[in-house]
């Protein structure tokens, strides 16, 4: 069987690997609230390996998701949403709101 694939496919499967991730969902969850630091984030997301989350984070970075700050004493560090950021929440409503529907 020939599997046929086109642009908007790849693009779905591109997006869907970066947003099924276990810990990108969390970090997004967490930073809904607002700027936050990194060891509040690894605490909100469940105590992940340290180095795990900087690399998630900087996927997120490169892919335009999240926002990294320097505070003025060069070494705090905080991270934020992006507009697009922001626009994928209603994504991840969506996918919990089936996800508790597929689980009944």
């Amino acid at each position: 069987m020939k599997v046929v694939s086109n642009n908007k496919t790849e693009l779905c499967v591109k997006s869907l690997k970066l947003m099924g991730d276990f810990w990108t969902l969390r970090i997004i969850d967490a930073l809904k609230v607002g700027d936050t630091r990194f060891c509040e984030l690894q605490r909100a997301v469940g105590n992940v390996n340290p180095v795990t989350l900087t690399n998630r984070l900087q996927k997120l970075e490169n892919s335009k998701l999240i926002k990294r700050k320097a505070l003025l004493d060069n070494i705090s560090v905080i991270y934020s949403l992006t507009q697009l950021g922001k626009e994928s929440l209603p994504i991840l409503q969506a996918l919990n709101s089936f996800a508790k529907k597929l689980n009944k």
